[in-house]
Order: structure tokens, then C-alpha cells, then sequence
């Protein structure tokens, strides 16, 4: 662990030329808003006792599913631990990951060990510490289906812990990382169960036209289907899927159903039902709209990008419309993914 130079990332001075530096975060986040932060602590080993970690701080892996909206005033805390391990099990194989390295590689190094499982999950930015919190999920899979238990540092003491995958409490996009131990805890490992007996899932989206695909089939689909429908971050500022899809209740589905038989659906249970949000966004004709240097994308509008000249204000401004719009035509209340940061720390919409 170490506390970062500011020549390493550069560093801007106050006003009055003062020695106060601040640190750049453009290029700590994929959605790349001029931003700063007051100091950087690089995370890679476990040692965190003698570190500094009184709020307010952000704990930051790959900046894929956050948004700076303006300059922070604490720490960023950025996660860089590195290694895995595989470990063979008569009916399961044990991934043991730490929580800095990069979702897509640990995906991509599975498939080339014979290990499947996360195929639909393919092409999802971020880390694998991130990974947990957010639940990620994609094409009908969610990563709760796999987690047996999750390390994290407890960061007012200091000790160890493990949660079992009850603990965890996943939800949809959701778990107890974003709820009671948010700002609480340091996650350090996620280890992974994927059974040995595979079966594909290929029940959502374009994977319905695959004929008794391999996971590689799976794999390769979820990549080129991704590639093709979303901005690669790299090139265009984005932070993937802006909204959650929402799910209501069947009664008001019925409803919006009547106005709109073509509305998309998936049924959740007997009395909820999720609806994607990327067609209520595109059905009020906000695909491609722009707000100065933000856009709603023109071929996925789930996603908002940054053409380098955006701002905070620009993004918030833009989701709250979409948001309101939403609300005013189906009634439906629609939450953010991304997770938003503020001065001095998550906001929401």
C-alpha cells in the first residue's frame, strides 16, 4: 500500500500558485468528467492498519460503474490487488480471486482453462472487488449464482472477515456492500463455485437463435452482441447501463399494456414484472438526444456517454429529465446503476 505521488497523475494548483495539489480523476473513472480529489492511496497488499481511511473517502477499482459529477473533497481509495488461484473439486471448481484484478481477463481466463460458467457475463467492465457489490449481471446470469463467500477488511478495525453468499444479501444490481457495510468495508477476495455439470443459459436476448451452443458459443455471442450495441469506454466516456431496468407491479404493467401491447416484458414473479429501461427511454424518443457534451446513445439509449467536453451538471441535467419523463408517461420511477459521486461522496438523482 502506498499514498500516491501527485507527479504520478499530475496535479493541479489552487489559485494564488499555493503547493495545495489536487488530483485529476478523468482518467480514474470510463466516463471521463474533468474532476479532482484531494489524495490517492494505491491498495495492493492487505495491510490496512496504518493507513489513514477517516471519511470521506471513495474506495475506486476501474472506475467503470461510477461517475465523479464534480471535484471531491477526500481520499480516493484505489484497489490493485492482484492473483487467483484454481482449485479442482469433484462436482465444482474453486476460483479464488482478489479484488483488483480485471473482470473480463478472469472470464476470458476460465474459458481458456475448460472452466465455464461466466460466458454471459463476457465483456463486463471493472473489477472483480467490484464486481459483488453491483451484482453484476448480464444475458440471464447474475454473479450471486456463483459466489461462495466474499473477504473483505473491516476499516475501523482492521480485522478479516468472510461473508458466506446469504450474507451478502444480493438483490438485483444490489447487496449489502451498497447497503449497511457501504463505506464500512474493504472487499479483498471473492471466491467463485462453478459446477462441473454445465448447462447453457441462453434465455434472454440473442442467444434464443443459438442451436445447442458450446460456452465458447455463448462467449463469443455476449462479446460480439456487446461490442456492436455498446460504446467501448476507451474510445467514448461512458459508464455502461446509466438506469436499472425497473420492476413494477403486474397490476400497473396491465395497465401500460393496454397503451402499449408492444411493450417488452419479463415476468419477475406472479406479481412483478421488469421492464427494460432502454425501451421506455427510446419510446419517449431520448436516443441520441444531446445535452452539450452528454448523449443519450443513439443505438443503445440505456447507456449516456461524455464526448470529452461534458460536464457533471450536463450529465445529472439529462437523467433527470429522462427520469422525469419517465415517471410523467408510465408512472414508472427509474433508478440510477451508475453510482454517482458528489463532493462528498454517493449522491442520487
Amino acid at each position: 500500500m502506498r499514498i500516491v505521488d501527485p507527479r504520478e497523475v499530475g496535479y493541479t494548483k489552487l489559485k494564488n500558485n499555493t503547493d495545495y495539489r489536487l488530483y485529476p480523476l478523468h482518467c480514474l473513472h470510463t466516463f471521463g468528467l474533468s474532476a479532482t480529489a484531494k489524495n490517492i492511496i494505491i491498495v495492493d497488499d492487505n495491510e490496512l492498519a496504518n493507513v489513514n481511511m477517516q471519511a470521506p473517502f471513495v474506495i475506486l477499482g476501474q472506475g467503470s460503474n461510477c461517475v465523479f459529477t464534480e471535484d471531491y473533497i477526500g481520499t480516493i481509495v484505489k484497489i490493485e490487488l492482484l492473483g487467483k488461484q484454481i482449485t479442482q473439486h469433484s462436482d465444482y471448481v474453486e476460483i479464488s480471486v482478489k479484488a483488483g484484478e480485471n473482470w473480463h481477463q478472469l472470464v476470458v481466463h476460465c474459458m481458456q482453462q475448460g472452466i465455464n460458467g461466466l460466458e454471459n457475463l463476457a465483456l463486463i467492465p471493472g473489477t472483480v472487488g467490484a464486481a459483488p457489490i453491483q451484482n453484476i449481471g448480464a444475458y440471464g446470469v447474475e454473479l450471486q449464482q456463483f459466489v461462495d463467500r466474499i473477504g473483505f477488511v473491516d476499516l475501523t478495525t482492521g480485522g478479516s472477515h468472510w461473508l458466506s453468499n446469504a450474507e451478502c444479501q444480493f438483490g438485483y444490481r444490489d447487496s449489502i456492500f451498497k447497503r449497511e457495510l457501504s463505506q464500512r468495508v474493504l472487499i479483498t477476495d471473492v471466491v467463485l463455485h462453478l459446477p462441473k455439470q454445465w448447462q447453457p443459459c441462453q434465455h434472454y436476448g440473442e442467444l434464443r437463435l443459438l442451436e445447442t451452443p458450446s460456452a465458447q458459443d455463448i462467449f463469443n455471442k455476449v462479446v460480439a452482441v456487446r461490442n456492436a450495441k455498446l460504446p467501448d469506454p476507451a474510445k467514448v466516456g461512458n459508464a455502461g447501463s446509466f438506469f436499472k431496468n425497473p420492476v413494477i407491479s403486474q397490476s400497473l404493467f396491465e395497465e401500460l399494456q393496454f397503451k402499449w401491447p408492444k411493450m417488452p416484458h419479463y415476468a419477475v414473479d406472479n406479481r412483478t414484472v421488469k421492464i427494460p429501461a432502454a425501451w421506455l427511454i427510446d419510446t419517449l424518443g431520448f436516443k441520441g438526444e444531446k445535452r452539450g457534451g452528454i448523449q443519450c446513445h443513439p443505438t443503445q439509449p440505456l447507456v449516456l456517454t461524455n464526448d470529452g467536453t461534458g460536464t457533471g451538471q450536463q450529465l445529472l441535467g439529462l437523467a433527470k429529465e429522462i427520469q422525469q419523463k419517465v415517471i410523467d408517461v408510465f408512472s414508472i420511477s427509474l433508478e440510477n446503476e451508475v453510482r454517482l459521486i458528489g463532493k462528498e461522496g454517493f449522491i442520487s438523482l
